[in-house]
């Protein structure tokens, strides 16, 4: 049986309301560290969702295009100054820096710089999610 939020993403991809066709992206390099469904004492979570941490590593000029996330996260800056750009407003975070993106808001993120940008995200995702978590916003 397929949890609630996978359920939910299904319908989006089925009406259109996202694409699970990935967005522009080049010199990016994501490596999965851990990923384990959540269990514990709220009940109504267990076997539903799962946390997925994945390093994020950005070569110099790297860059991914308008895209969101399939679910909310953390990110934690690593190495070197990610520039996160969302509403026209460019934000550059450096290491020791963490942000927090809900997953339903369109941005885009670069390395501006001539060093590699390392960035570990942390997310909820439905349980049987596999692959990438970005994808595309609706075209309009």
């Amino acid at each position: 049986m397929k949890s609630t939020a996978t359920a939910f993403l299904a319908a989006l991809l089925a009406c259109g309301a996202v694409s699970a066709q990935q967005p522009e992206s080049r010199g990016i390099t994501p490596r999965i560290k851990l990923e384990e469904a959540v269990f514990g004492h709220l009940a109504e979570l267990n076997g539903k969702f799962k946390l997925r941490v994945t390093e994020v590593s950005f070569a110099p000029g790297a860059r991914l295009g308008a895209h969101h996330h399939v679910g909310p996260g953390i990110r934690m800056v690593t190495a070197g100054e990610l520039t996160f750009i969302q509403a026209g407003k460019a934000t550059v975070y450096r290491p020791g820096d963490y942000f927090y993106e809900s997953g339903n808001v369109v941005h885009t993120a670069e390395n501006r710089t001539k060093a590699p940008v390392r960035v570990t995200f942390f997310e909820i995702l439905p349980v049987d999610w596999s692959g990438p978590t970005v994808i595309l916003p609706k075209a309009y």
